[in-house]
């Protein structure tokens, strides 16, 4: 008999929609590998979840973003239940979700981030704690949500114009021009280094999402030294926090300065998007391996800390 998989997709968090699209490519891509695909819509019922889980499935691909879905809460649940869940546990879901929690850690195997501070909300809009440009992100979002860059000039408040979403406290960052990176990390290595390039803005949730807004270039045309600096840091960050099947870590390169003193390790995304547009299938192709290839493999190595 092939094996029962439940996709969990959806969720209740700020990336909803696109939780929706990563689900359902995944389960497409898993009834092509001949497994017995049971979509889940998650909502705000556990009740509904755990009816929906029943016959048990063999295992769970958690295809859900943001709060609830990768930051831990969920991987908590499952744990209890005793379903091998894809993506990684309990602790290093959590840990990731918190940003300058998982600076600190990255900080202890020498891995560098930009400078930062947390500041509650009040304190930012009363002066700017970096020279302008500057960072300003939600302490515990994914897909930048919420992020925004305050350069000088602007005449809106630095948390923007609309109303902040995102809880009392803020994540500041030094601002690091220059070009972006990401990398994959599947079962412990390194596929490749991508450089996105955006033709509007930054890489923000739109430039992520929409179609022809952000040119990736797979290798990235970036010294081999670099490329490699990269890859290492992308492994070190997974292994530090304990994270298993599938990463992926984005960096930021001003090319400007010497040797390997322009790279910097953004953040870690242990649940990354499996959307047409996502890097992490767009690498594994690269590598060779199919997106139905991708997907069996993540089930394949699914497992709980029960």
């Amino acid at each position: 008999m092939s094996k029962r998989v439940a996709v969990l997709m959806g969720g209740r968090s700020a990336e909803r929609e696109v939780s929706l699209v990563t689900g359902a490519a995944c389960a497409e891509g898993l009834r092509q590998k001949g497994y017995d695909v049971l979509p889940v819509d998650v909502g705000y019922d556990l009740d509904d979840l755990l009816r929906a889980l029943q016959p048990r499935p063999d295992a769970v691909f958690n295809a859900l973003h943001g709060h609830f879905g990768e930051d831990g809460r969920i991987q908590g649940l499952l744990d209890l239940l005793g379903l091998p869940y894809t993506h990684s546990g309990l602790l290093a879901s959590a840990i990731a979700m918190d940003k300058p929690l998982a600076k600190q850690v990255f900080a202890t195997v020498g891995l560098r981030c930009p400078e930062g501070k947390v500041l509650s909300v009040d304190s930012l809009l009363k002066s700017d704690p970096f020279p302008r440009p500057y960072v300003a992100k939600p302490a515990a979002e994914g897909s930048s949500v919420g992020v925004r860059i305050v350069r000088n000039g602007d005449n809106l408040p630095p948390l923007g114009s609309g109303n902040w979403r995102f809880g009392s406290e803020v994540l500041v960052e030094r601002y690091i021009p220059g070009r972006e990176l990401t990398v994959a990390v599947m079962g412990g290595e390194a596929l490749a280094v991508t450089e996105l390039r955006t033709k509007v803005g930054f890489y923000d949730y739109e430039a992520k999402y929409t179609a022809g807004k952000t040119e990736h270039l797979i290798p990235a045309p970036v010294p081999h030294v670099i490329a490699e600096a990269a890859k290492s840091m992308a492994v070190a960050a997974h292994g530090v926090l304990g994270c298993r099947g599938v990463t992926r870590s984005d960096f930021r390169f001003d090319d400007t300065q010497p040797g390997l003193d322009g790279l910097y390790l953004l953040e870690i995304n242990t649940q990354p998007g499996m959307t047409p547009l996502s890097l992490v299938p767009e690498q594994a192709a690269y590598r060779g391996i199919s997106f139905p290839d991708l997907v069996a493999w993540m089930v394949e190595n699914a497992r709980c800390d029960a």
